[in-house]
């Protein structure tokens, strides 16, 4: 899957049936050696949309349980906000 594929997909945690953002307005992880990518960096948003500094959170890519045409699936049990 390219990367432009998965951009615009809202992400979803199935835990909490939680709308966590869209892909696009994350950043992404990449390991530089072999370009996987590792993580999402979801940001924490308030009022608006609008990022709060410092708060957001890193799931890893194996956190990712599903990605669907318009959809990421996400598992966030035990992810720590940072």
């Amino acid at each position: 899957m390219r990367l432009s594929e998965l951009s615009g997909k809202e992400i979803v945690d199935i835990n909490r049936a939680e709308r966590l953002g869209v892909l696009g307005q994350t950043d992404l992880e990449i390991n530089e050696s072999d370009g996987q990518i590792e993580a999402l960096i979801i940001p924490s948003l308030k009022w608006f949309g609008m990022r709060k500094q410092g708060n957001e959170v890193r799931v890893g890519w194996n956190h990712i349980k599903k990605i669907g045409s318009d959809m990421i699936i996400l598992d966030m049990d035990n992810i720590e906000k940072k």
